[in-house]
């Protein structure tokens, strides 16, 4: 898969130093996988959530942060929407239209 927006992931490790480590394991994950649905994410990512309009959460170092992406399966794109804190999340009204 291909990362679009991966700068945002460059500025949340900044702001989140402890999120190093596992955010790179993530963009390793991810370049390596070859989704073609979200059953394969869930493969890979048994709490990555489905959240509509082909957006999918993750959830990084544990539960303490997420990221929104949008899946593009047929042209195997994964566009970072959005990082930050759980409780930043819990704030969003509709991460669907992030």
């Amino acid at each position: 898969m291909v990362i679009i927006n991966r700068h945002i992931l460059l500025e949340f490790t900044r702001k989140h130093a402890d999120t190093k480590k596992p955010v790179s394991k993530w963009i390793v994950d991810v370049e390596n996988a070859q989704w073609a649905s979200f059953l394969d994410v869930k493969n890979t990512y048994r709490t990555a959530d489905y959240i509509g309009n082909d957006h999918i959460v993750f959830d990084i170092k544990g539960d303490n942060y997420r990221f929104v992406t949008i899946v593009i399966f047929e042209d195997g794109v994964v566009n970072i929407r959005w990082a930050g804190t759980h409780g930043e999340y819990d704030k969003i009204k509709d991460c669907s239209i992030i």
